[in-house]
């Protein structure tokens, strides 16, 4: 509902066949300008649709460029027959001039025509982004964002969580990425840092016996740019619940997601309760932890068939394999073509049997294959005449995602990706340590303040690498749109699970005391997750890129160019932080 003043009494696009021969008054931008012979018409344009101006007097015009702001009063008329327009929402009326005034000036020569800009190149799109989003398509992507966290909101309201901000103002910790530093005036030689998430905020709101709290929270991390990931600062719908299991968690997170796409998408989406897939059974199955369940190919392990094989290439290693149904009728070009996919990812070759209507193999690997193995493999893949069946052998570390890699591209060459839908599932049960590739010691695998399966005793008594954490994600089509966990909230268990990763008692209490000190006073059991804002907005508009979807990104580079950002400060604005620069 817009206010009707001196500048307008109807938005551009509201203008119907109800409005003829009443008197109006529309403002917004001229888009276009067309000369027919004496009389002109303009394109106007504002948020709400476009709608077009007759002008008879042609000095109505003067001064009057593209992407100019007008106010312009007059009749509406009827269009005739052969000018309608069914192209957009006006197209059957137009507004006669009787009056026009300038509001906004604007140059002559634009960067590029707004219509058209997303065939722009990016770097001058965001250099303009003011001119940008004035594209119909580029705006309609901030509308929607805006309605998605509206609903967001409602329904985190509905369900009873309560919105409340956390500092962006913070103290650097170590959470998995780089802080982005801010020095202090008052405090020399001392910095804040920029929240990578407001992940200890929100647990201590919990201590502070608040049941259930979300927000739209900013994050900022210092990492490099891709499709899915905006570098400086992104959004999620943060949230935290007292006395809730993970259980608790992954019912909220699909039913709010649930209804999300459902309300913003015509596409299929993912019946709740969403598939619980394991960790371990992921990188088996889909060979990644963030699979896209519109590829209908599974993976396979056949390793324990290989352990003492005369094929030396499959001799002791961790065998995968794909069986994809009809695609032996494929041209020998497309084994070419996936044979310099495999290697372009580091693989040494890639195996494979085609399967003929009597069961028998056909290919590089069948020699190499006893009857007792062809029987069983033909059992567990569920092989079928015009089956192919690839090999994937590697190490125990990168067989798994090298065959993700294949079933992936298998998936796309062979366009096998169901059609609009969303597929969702949550991935549980991670491992709590990994490995260090520098130091060969226990390293956390993901979020430091999950809850080891098992508690104090799996701490005391397990093999670090066997312990799980009820940690968990949420995929969407290949996408992993958050990450959660049950956290851990008893000071005995984080002692030790710090120790086991090489923190000392002292390295806990120094970086993270707020959380160490909080705990000693009755921490309830909490657990939560944060889908991301950015990711959802984009996968419902199905942009490839997330800068699509925020109203002013920074560039691939971590530049802002629309304003300068980061930029040199004065000498002045360095001492009185403090700062040399070396």
């Amino acid at each position: 509902m817009i206010t009707k003043n001196q500048y307008r009494t109807h938005t551009c696009g509201e203008l119907s066949e109800a409005q003829i021969g009443q008197k109006t008054r529309v403002a917004g931008w001229v888009e276009n300008i067309r000369d027919h012979g004496g009389i002109q018409f303009i394109d106007l344009r504002d948020q709400y649709g476009v709608v077009q101006v007759v002008i008879r007097e042609e000095k109505l015009l003067a001064g009057v460029n593209r992407e100019c702001v007008v106010t312009v009063a007059g009749p509406v008329l009827k269009r005739d027959e052969d000018t309608v327009n069914p192209k957009i929402a006006t197209g059957a009326i137009e507004v006669e001039a009787e009056s026009l005034e300038i509001l906004g000036k604007s140059v002559s020569g634009l960067p590029f025509e707004v219509p058209s800009s997303t065939e722009t190149k990016e770097e001058i799109r965001l250099k303009y982004r003011y001119l940008d989003l004035r594209n119909k398509k580029v705006h309609d992507n901030i509308v929607f964002r805006s309605k998605v966290i509206t609903f967001l909101r409602q329904k985190m309201n509905e369900l009873g969580f309560l919105e409340i901000q956390t500092p962006i103002l913070t103290a650097s910790s170590p959470e998995g990425a780089r802080d982005y530093l801010i020095p202090s005036r008052k405090h020399h030689g001392k910095f804040y840092a920029l929240p990578q998430a407001p992940q200890q905020f929100k647990q201590l709101l919990m201590v502070s016996g608040f049941d259930r709290y979300f927000q739209i929270a900013p994050c900022f991390r210092d990492e490099d740019a891709r499709a899915d990931r905006s570098p400086g600062e992104f959004y999620q719908l943060d949230f935290e619940m007292a006395f809730a299991t993970q259980e608790d968690v992954l019912s909220v997170a699909e039913e709010v997601l649930s209804e999300t796409f459902k309300t913003f998408s015509d596409k299929t989406v993912s019946e709740t309760p969403f598939p619980r897939i394991p960790f371990a059974e992921a990188m088996l199955k889909y060979g990644t932890d963030k699979p896209d369940l519109r590829n209908p190919l599974v993976i396979i392990d056949l390793s324990d068939l290989f352990v003492t094989s005369d094929f030396k290439p499959f001799q002791g290693k961790c065998v995968r394999a794909i069986n994809v149904p009809g695609c032996a009728s494929q041209p020998k070009s497309f084994f070419e073509n996936m044979l310099s996919f495999a290697t372009s990812i580091g693989m040494k070759g890639l195996g494979y049997v085609k399967v003929e209507e009597d069961m028998s193999y056909k290919g590089p690997i069948d020699k190499f294959l006893t009857g007792e193995q062809r029987a069983e493999i033909a059992k567990r893949a569920g092989l079928a005449p015009g089956s192919v069946l690839y090999f994937i052998a590697d190490s125990k570390l990168d067989a798994p995602k090298l065959a993700g890699q294949i079933r992936t591209e298998l998936g796309r060459r062979l366009d096998l990706l169901e059609k609009d839908a969303f597929r969702m599932c949550f991935i549980t049960d991670f491992p709590m340590f990994e490995l260090d590739e520098e130091t060969g010691k226990a390293a956390f695998t993901h979020n430091p303040f999950s809850m080891p399966q098992g508690g104090l005793d799996a701490l005391l008594h397990k093999d670090p690498l066997e312990i799980n954490a009820y940690q968990y994600d949420i995929v969407c089509n290949g996408v992993e749109l958050s990450s959660g966990a049950v956290r851990n909230h008893d000071l005995d268990v984080m002692r030790k699970a710090f120790e086991i990763a090489g923190y000392t008692e002292e390295d806990l209490i120094g970086k993270f005391s707020a959380l160490y000190n909080a705990f000693q006073y009755g921490a309830p059991p909490h657990a939560g997750m944060a889908p991301g804002v950015d990711r959802m907005v984009m996968l419902l508009k199905d942009e490839e890129n997330i800068r699509e979807v925020i109203a002013f990104p920074m560039n691939s580079n971590a530049q802002d160019l629309l304003m300068g950002s980061p930029c040199e400060v004065t000498e002045q604005q360095l001492r009185e932080v403090h700062i040399k620069i070396r």
